[in-house]
């Protein structure tokens, strides 16, 4: 295997994740908020933005919050660059749907785009440095890693919720 195919498959674990969880998704319980302010919802939500704000600025192709008019579809006033980082209690609160389709389709539009950048590159690629702002410098290779591991990350903490007891839930 090689690295872009271990890029390919580590870009799928997110989506994998979500999609055991699907059928435990009710309005409620994509909504509901144990005692913090993330909810399933937010999760997922913020999982398909990360992904898709960071591979379209890698690839420099709109981001398919936009491109596919998920900005809209949601019912949610969440703007084109908003991917729910530094949101407040408040502002995480406001990120609701009852529709669990319209959120798995988002990540899969955001994991399909992550993948056929990574399949459109070549491995020498990877070790392109793409922020010299950091110590050490970040390079396309770790970016792509890290864009998988904060959504595998988030896909974590909607399954933990998940299978929280009613009486975790304000």
């Amino acid at each position: 295997m090689n690295s872009i195919d271990i890029l390919l498959d580590l870009a799928a674990r997110p989506l994998e994740a979500a999609r055991a969880l699907h059928p435990q998704l009710t309005a409620e319980l994509l909504n509901a908020h144990p005692h913090h302010d993330n909810s399933v919802a937010w999760l997922l939500w913020h999982a398909a933005r990360e992904i898709d704000a960071q591979v379209s600025h890698l690839s420099g192709d709109e981001p398919v919050w936009t491109a596919q008019a998920f900005d809209s579809r949601f019912e949610f006033s969440a703007e084109a660059n908003d991917m729910g980082y530094g949101h407040s209690p408040r502002r995480a609160r406001e990120i609701v749907t009852a529709d669990a389709g319209l959120l798995f389709a988002h990540l899969e539009a955001a994991v399909e785009a992550q993948r056929a950048y990574i399949g459109g590159l070549d491995p020498a690629e990877l070790d392109a440095v793409i922020d010299d702002s950091w110590d050490p410098p970040v390079t396309r290779g770790a970016r792509l890693i890290s864009i998988s591991a904060d959504a595998v990350a988030h896909l974590g903490q909607a399954s933990y919720i998940v299978g929280m007891d009613e009486d975790a839930f304000e």
